[in-house]
């Protein structure tokens, strides 16, 4: 069965997401999506009226990634070596923003929103610039494999974890996604020094994300698996040749 449930925010689905975990619930859950009404023949979507508190020497950080996100800058007030910055913004332009927002901000800023109106769409917004790192074989993942992957961007993942075809285990640092066998295994020619050197290697890009992370990372074609032991993202469709057939066919729809 599926579920529409409405809400405020990521956070205030977390909340009803931890609560059903909590009670034993397995079940899965999309990206979030803003709700849309039509005035007069013209689709509008909510606006929220977005307020930070950062300090100077990032400001043109946080413009930089609110003018791409459609913000509207209302005003700006110094406040000693910090700056107070005014925007009005549409609400999915605040889907994913606050992990880009601590990041720019050196976990510095402080930021808050409130619904403020509705006006007309304002045309995409591209929220996320990075593309995943997903599994292609079903296994334990290994730090020798691990160890490789981590050039390709920022693991989600441990040594050791339980991963599946089809499964979301990193962040690529560039746009598109890539598959990663996570669970390959160096050729063991003396098995000693083998598992000696596995233990040697260094896997330094791992993070693993909260609940509100994983809500605010995930892509439309892309989902959260919950169970009261674990969170997993992974892909809708998990088979690796169908999904690059379905990416070929889209691609194919947008040049026509």
């Amino acid at each position: 069965d599926t579920f529409r449930v409405f809400g405020r925010g990521e956070m205030h689905f977390s909340i009803l997401i931890e609560t059903m975990r909590r009670e034993g619930y397995e079940f899965m859950v999309g990206a979030p999506k803003v709700l849309l009404h039509e005035e007069n023949g013209v689709t509008m979507e909510p606006v929220e009226r977005f307020v930070c508190d950062v300090p100077a020497d990032y400001v043109g950080a946080v413009m930089e990634k609110l003018g791409a996100r459609k913000g509207d800058l209302q005003q700006m007030n110094p406040q000693g070596d910090r700056m107070r910055i005014e925007y009005l913004i549409p609400s999915r332009g605040l889907f994913g923003y606050r992990s880009d927002f601590l990041t720019d901000t050196h976990g510095e800023g402080v930021m808050s929103a409130v619904f403020e109106c509705y006006e007309p769409v304002k045309g995409e917004i591209p929220t996320r610039l990075c593309g995943s790192l997903v599994a292609f074989e079903t296994g334990e993942a290994t730090s020798y494999a691990l160890f490789s992957a981590q050039d390709r961007g920022e693991l989600f993942i441990e040594p050791g974890a339980k991963v599946y075809s089809g499964m979301i285990v990193g962040r690529n640092s560039r746009p598109g996604d890539i598959d990663v066998n996570v669970c390959k295994k160096k050729h063991m020619t003396n098995s000693r020094n083998s598992a000696a050197a596995e233990e040697a290697l260094k896997i330094t890009n791992v993070h693993v994300p909260t609940m509100e992370e994983a809500l605010e990372f995930i892509d439309d074609d892309e989902l959260l698996e919950i169970t009261p032991k674990s969170l997993r993202m992974r892909k809708r469709v998990l088979e690796t040749e169908l999904r690059k057939k379905l990416a070929a066919k889209k691609r194919a729809e947008a040049n026509s």
